[in-house]
């Protein structure tokens, strides 16, 4: 059990190594050397727990959409009203800047769905709970007579999603036409809209 614990661990810490690599580094140029510089050992000790980098990155991908998840997740549940927990899924959605190092991961991880099925399965999960929690939401408002939604709640849901995806990506790519308060004014007008609610923040 000890080594077991000790060997997580390990792991995690190359994770989080990894993790910083991509951040400086950008996910193709990043090698087995710059996460064991990143963690302070040697490569073989990374090699001893990652003998493919593959497998590091499967991880890094996994752990950084678990992350980013688990963040929204906490960030709504501690919001009290229908409200307040829409405007939270609509903050914690969006990449706090270009250095979000947790937000930039994932978007550099999920270019990898379209040559891995492994990375394409973790992007499609993350994406399914995304859609699941707005759902959560706006069904808490329409039971509480918050919001009148005008189209079916996976909808409506899926919308968000996909719209903070995309303007999440021109924030971390640095279009400098986007910027933040105008990503967030944008989606929350669409839930405006589409919960007939004008009180969202």
């Amino acid at each position: 059990m000890t080594r077991t614990r000790t060997q997580q661990a390990r792991r995690e810490q190359f994770i989080d190594a990894a993790l910083r690599a991509i951040n400086e580094r950008g996910r193709d140029n990043v090698r087995i050397r710059d996460i064991a510089a990143a963690a302070g050992v040697s490569p073989g000790s990374v090699l001893y727990h990652y003998p493919e980098l593959a497998e590091l990155m499967f991880d890094v991908h996994r752990t950084v959409a678990d992350r980013f998840y688990h963040h929204r997740v906490d960030t709504v549940d501690a919001a009290e009203s229908a409200e307040l927990k829409l405007a939270a899924a609509i903050e914690t959605g969006l990449p706090s800047g270009q250095d979000d190092e947790v937000a930039s991961a994932l978007y550099e991880m999920h270019g990898l769905a379209d040559r891995s099925s492994e990375h394409a399965a973790l992007m499609t999960g993350l994406y399914d709970r995304e859609v699941a929690l707005y759902a959560a939401v706006l069904e808490i408002g329409r039971a509480t007579g918050r919001f009148t939604l005008s189209r079916p709640v996976r909808e409506i849901a899926a919308t968000l999603v996909a719209l903070e995806d995309g303007l999440g990506l021109h924030l971390i790519s640095n279009n400098t036409s986007v910027e933040r308060s105008t990503a967030k004014h944008l989606l929350a007008e669409c839930a405006r809209q589409a919960t007939g609610c004008a009180t969202i923040p």
